[in-house]
């Protein structure tokens, strides 16, 4: 082994042209297959192949590890990996050896049955990843017909939800243009009223999810005459509102939200508008957006919460009048009390709705700075508002939003009695299933005391509250689990799912969850399922069965451009950590061998080598699926491009403020490596593919500008 430092300078010194030649890529060595009969010829240090453990790692990768390569990218060692290294400080609950040797993250059959059938196919899911109600057996609950603007029952309330728009604004939360789709599907059976799909202008794949969600979600009529509104959001000008439109017009019930800010902190310092310049700029708005041929249109005062009553009347009925059919009062801060709130939208129904000439629907959107966005949510309610705006989860800027799950199940539990017999026509069945697919989708964790969908709200450790519990239930429990969704603790869901398993119990396990596959696509799944399955002695339980598919989704999406086949590491105390990874860049095995600050920097820069784009890591995050030495990791990474000739800009509708958009993906394996690089390939993935919708929708802008300008020259 003291022959090391006298075989690290003969390496040296061979591949001293090859490093002059790669300076400008000194954190990686790409080589091709046609190198790799020359490269084997090389003769190493035998004490060297000890410390790499000869006989378990060369011999499962000799196709193509190199280690005069490897030892040459080590020469090339930057400031640059110490950066993304403190990004991986962050801390990690799974309790399990990151630095296994080797790891393969396939197996050959499966690779070989994708070449063999070409299999482009994606996995298609019927409902969340969780277990869910049987649809055909749910009794949606009636509702009055919908009309802009009015309501035939004055005690119905609406349900405009903006987990879309509004949660997807929550730092750090992502979602796919499919993700959204996926999670206004639910939506829809849950019965929302309103679906605010988001924030078109905000970039062209914003614009893509909002017309995608109003062709698809938008124009399924279920068999009791529901279908979801489709809603965009719009600053108050004219090219917004023709965005907004060109977004949602497809549904078969559209509706604008367009707004602007009211408080005089913000008209002076934000705006920098006077309140009557501020007024004309709404009523404006709202005629522009009704000279579309939109008939459904939601006007927001911003930081009504601070802005001044007298102002607010004046500015809300001259929307009313204009053609607004909904009137939405955002507590933007979280600044009211309850009492405050509810005076504030008694004062609204009495000085704007209860005078005007035209009819209007009173909304609210509290956000929870306070922790009170529930409480002024019901608060309006019980004053006269008429609809209310909430989020899955309560996810949203800042503090979040007021949130559905506690709003909804607050009017069903107490509407009657104590908030003047107000119902809503949502179906609570689906309640935990779709947050569940809200948390999933876009990475924002449900703490366990979380009200109604928390891992603890139907939990009772207190041994007085379980001898309660097993004499009856409704001694502590005001709601039934199964009211929401339910039915039974994920570690009691049937049959354990292990390394004798077959493809039939794992269809039927899939199943019970709400999962559907093609047989091709349950074939490469199974394949992934076992080899899992054979490296954990307890079974694969239902959670990490669905990491294990989700990762499977996030692999599928980015199939066309990048597919992670092997990785390989070696790290430890006695050397410099090293990666190898095979992909495959449309058709053709690329493989890349490079070192790093440990062994998930030298994956990522393995892969940057192949991907050859620039990037900056802004969130790395492993936890462990369930308790235990041998549970499956999950990682979440965020990156963000760097090189502002490709990077996607997109616009705040609050600040708006214009910023760089981020990716985020996940990955799953048991080992911690492997997690990282198909979280950070995938998340590359999803990049490269807006990248490509980008250029294949840079003519909507045009387009929606020239339409514009021949309506206002008309």
């Amino acid at each position: 082994f003291f022959a090391l430092p006298r075989f690290l300078e003969r390496v040296l010194c061979t591949v001293d042209g090859e490093r002059q030649r790669s300076a400008q890529s000194a954190e990686a060595v790409c080589f091709e297959r046609e190198r790799e009969s020359t490269l084997r010829e090389r003769s190493f240090c035998p004490s060297f192949f000890f410390f790499l453990q000869k006989s378990e790692l060369y011999s499962i990768h000799k196709e193509y590890i190199h280690i005069t390569e490897i030892m040459s990218a080590c020469y090339h060692q930057s400031a640059a990996s110490m950066a993304r290294q403190s990004s991986f400080a962050s801390s990690s609950s799974c309790r399990r050896d990151e630095h296994r040797s080797a790891s393969r993250i396939s197996s050959k059959a499966t690779r070989r049955r994708r070449r063999q059938k070409g299999d482009n196919s994606t996995v298609v899911t019927k409902n969340a990843l969780v277990p869910g109600p049987d649809d055909q057996k749910v009794q949606r609950n009636p509702r009055p017909e919908y009309i802009p603007g009015k309501i035939q029952d004055p005690r119905y309330v609406r349900v405009f939800d903006t987990t879309l728009r509004d949660g997807e604004q929550s730092p750090g939360a992502t979602l796919t243009s499919t993700e959204k789709v996926q999670i206004a599907t639910n939506l829809a059976k849950l019965g929302v009223d309103i679906i605010e799909a988001g924030f078109p202008i905000a970039s062209p794949d914003d614009l893509e999810a909002v017309r995608n969600i109003a062709k698809v979600v938008g124009n399924k009529v279920y068999e009791d005459g529901y279908v979801p509104v489709i809603c965009g959001l719009s600053r108050a000008n004219e090219k917004d509102i023709a965005c907004a439109w060109e977004g949602v017009r497809h549904a078969v019930r559209p509706r604008i939200h367009t707004f602007i800010a009211t408080s005089p902190i913000h008209m002076e310092y934000k705006l920098k508008k006077t309140p009557d310049e501020v007024v004309n700029i709404a009523v404006k708005a709202v005629k522009f957006a009704k000279s579309l041929g939109c008939e459904d249109i939601e006007f927001s005062p911003e930081d009504a919460g601070r802005s001044e009553p007298e102002f607010l009347y004046r500015i809300l009925k001259a929307v009313v009048d204009a053609g607004a059919t909904t009137i939405n009062i955002p507590d933007t801060v979280g600044f009211c009390l309850p009492d405050e709130f509810g005076r504030l939208i008694k004062g609204i129904k009495e000085n704007v709705i209860d005078v005007s000439a035209n009819d209007a629907i009173i909304s609210t959107h509290c956000q929870n700075d306070l922790g009170l966005s529930t409480a002024n949510s019901l608060a309006g309610i019980a004053n006269g508002a008429r609809q209310v705006e909430c989020t899955i989860n309560g996810i949203g800027e800042r503090a979040g939003n007021a949130s559905l799950e506690e709003i909804a199940m607050s009017v069903i539990m107490r509407g009657q009695n104590q908030l003047n017999g107000a119902y809503m026509g949502v179906n609570p069945v689906y309640i935990y299933q779709t947050s569940r697919m809200v948390s999933e989708y876009s990475g924002m964790l449900v703490q366990p005391h979380k009200a109604i969908v928390g891992a603890n709200a139907f939990a009772h450790e207190s041994g007085i509250h379980q001898d309660g519990m097993l004499k009856n239930k409704s001694t502590y429990e005001i709601i039934a689990p199964e009211t929401i969704g339910v039915f039974r603790d994920e570690d009691d869901c049937g049959v354990v799912m292990g390394k004798h398993s077959g493809r039939h119990a794992l269809k039927s396990k899939l199943g019970q969850m709400g999962v559907t596959l093609a047989d091709d696509q349950l074939n490469a799944f199974f394949d992934r399922f076992k080899l899992v399955a054979e490296t954990k002695t307890g079974g694969v339980s239902d959670v990490e069965l669905m990491a294990l598919l989700r990762d499977e989704m996030e692999v599928e999406e980015g199939k066309e451009f990048y597919t992670l086949v092997d990785v390989q590491v070696v790290c430890g105390t006695m050397g410099l950590p090293t990666a190898t990874v095979k992909i495959i860049d449309q058709g053709t095995e690329r493989i890349s061998a490079c070192v790093g600050t440990g062994p998930v920097d030298a994956v990522y820069k393995a892969i940057d080598a192949v991907v050859g784009k620039s990037v900056e890591l802004t969130e790395y995050n492993v936890k462990a699926v369930t308790q235990g030495i041998e549970s499956l990791a999950t990682t979440r990474v965020t990156i963000k491009p760097t090189d502002e000739s490709t990077a996607e800009t997109i616009t705040n509708n609050q600040t708006e403020a214009r910023g760089t958009r981020t990716f985020t993906a996940t990955g799953a394996d048991t080992d911690i490596v492997v997690s990282s690089a198909r979280a950070y390939l995938s998340a590359l993935n999803r990049m490269l593919s807006s990248n490509a919708k980008l250029t294949t929708t840079s003519g909507s802008s045009s387009l929606i500008e020239s339409s514009s300008s021949e309506i206002v020259s008309r």
